[in-house]
Order: C-alpha cells, then structure tokens, then sequence
C-alpha cells in the first residue's frame, strides 16, 4: 500500500464506506485533508490513529493505579459535594 492514500485507499485500509470516511475526515476525527478536491491520507497517520486510545480509555487506566489509596474516598466526596451531587 502506498504511503499516501486516496479516498477509495484509505476506505479500504479502514474498512470503511468513503462516504463515511469523508464524514469522518470533515468531522476532524480522521487525519486526512483536501488536496485540489480530493481527499489525501498518510497511511502512517492512519495507523497511528488506529492504535491511539481516547483520554478517557487513558484516565481510567492512570485512575486505577490509585484504587488502594484510603484518600480516594475523600476526594471523591469532595468532588461530588463540589458539583452539587450524592456520593
């Protein structure tokens, strides 16, 4: 596969339809970009963004490593309490 993909490329390394692709990529949440009215992706770009995981994926990860300190109970009812909520 070559290094940069077209549209129809970068559907079928996705596995997606290329309208959905295009959605995705206007959207911001596909690297690609408009090159003279066609679309262009780098393939390495791609595969980085396959195997990136979310913020959120990497915060309840990072949260776990504090699952056995005794002040995570107290922090959390602050933070409820802070945003008006029920622990």
């Amino acid at each position: 596969m070559p290094e940069v993909l077209t549209l129809e490329d970068a559907a079928y390394f996705l596995k997606l339809a290329p309208d959905a692709v295009v959605r995705q990529a206007e959207a911001g949440q596909i690297p690609g970009r408009q090159v003279e009215g066609s679309w262009r992706f780098l393939l390495s770009r791609l595969e980085d963004w396959l195997g990136r995981r979310d913020s959120k994926a990497i915060f309840l990860e990072q949260a776990g490593a504090f699952k056995d300190d005794e002040s995570m109970d107290e922090l959390v009812a602050q933070i409820y309490k802070a945003r008006g909520r029920q622990v």
